[in-house]
């Protein structure tokens, strides 16, 4: 007789979203019965504090995990992104994939937009994100912007740039266009990711099981993509060096080439409330450990 697979998920409309993919997935893949379990994090019940002034790791993850732990669910669906480089003992990734677009939009009220460049914003304009990464990056690319607090799940952040509480936003485009989210009404810019640096593994989904559960990762490891798996470890490895979470000022490109390997990454430098220029770095080579080795050398050093 068919059993049941249930998966955890926070509550967000992309999270269901997320959780519902990998459902219809394993639906197709095995006869068992297939329910979801929204479970909120700790990152879900503190959205109004700013990520870099939230204590511990694991903002988005840890209450998954730990009923993963607990057997009350068996397998979590997350935005690899938020998912801490160092597995909890007793979990591991079952399977990566489901990549799109990697890269960040820049969001703008109409009448905001002004002149050329990366971030063309009129002088003053109000920037909302959360992510030490994107201001580190925003402060860079136009200094003549505000930079604000930005939290919420996906349609309230883009709602409230549309009340007028931002003049712009900076949000990833794999959140937008897994939505369908309806943006007519704003100027809508794709971020080149070799000029503004998207999060490690954005926009890739990261299935989650116990290590012991050898049924279950028998099933999920039919939904790994080489592809990605390789890339989130070119962009993982380099973050997991610096031994932090989605709240380190870090972004990543990597990418499979021709001859091998790439990562690009940008590191955010903060003195007191000051961003001071980012350091940078682009690597090339066949070796993914020597890339990561000299990217951490370089963005350190």
């Amino acid at each position: 007789m068919p059993g049941q697979i249930v998966i955890g998920s926070r509550g967000s409309d992309l999270a269901l979203y997320q959780a519902n993919l990998i459902g219809s997935h394993l639906t197709a893949l095995c006869k068992h019965e297939i329910s979801i379990k929204i479970i909120k994090t700790a990152g879900d019940k503190l959205d109004t504090v700013a990520f870099d002034q939230m204590e511990g790791k694991g903002f988005f993850t840890k209450e998954l995990e730990d009923a993963l732990l607990n057997g009350e669910i068996d397998l979590a669906v997350h935005s690899l992104k938020d998912l801490m480089t160092a597995q909890p003992a007793g979990l591991k990734l079952g399977a990566v994939g489901f990549r799109v677009d990697r890269r960040e939009l820049l969001v703008i009220r109409r009448d905001r937009k002004a002149g050329d460049g990366a971030l063309p914003l009129k002088a003053g304009a109000v920037v909302g994100t959360s992510a030490a990464r994107r201001k580190a990056q925003v402060a860079a690319l136009n200094p003549n912007v505000q930079i604000a607090e930005l939290r919420g799940n996906v349609p309230t952040r883009v709602n409230r740039l549309r009340e007028g509480k931002y003049d712009a936003i900076v949000i990833a485009a794999a959140g937008i266009e897994r939505l369908e989210l309806d943006l007519s009404d704003l100027e809508v810019i794709y971020l080149s990711p070799e000029t503004f640096l998207p999060a490690p593994a954005q926009g890739i989904l990261g299935i989650q099981i116990r290590s012991n559960d050898s049924e279950i990762g028998s099933i999920v490891s039919h939904l790994n993509d080489p592809r990605a798996e390789l890339e989130a470890r070119l962009e993982r490895g380099l973050l997991a060096m610096f031994d932090s979470g989605c709240s380190l000022p870090l972004g990543v490109l990597g990418e499979i080439t021709d001859n091998g390997y790439r990562l690009k990454a940008v590191l955010g430098v903060r003195h007191g409330d000051n961003w001071l220029p980012p350091r940078r770095v682009d690597v090339s080579g066949t070796d993914v450990d020597t890339i990561l080795s000299r990217a951490y050398r370089d963005l350190t050093n």
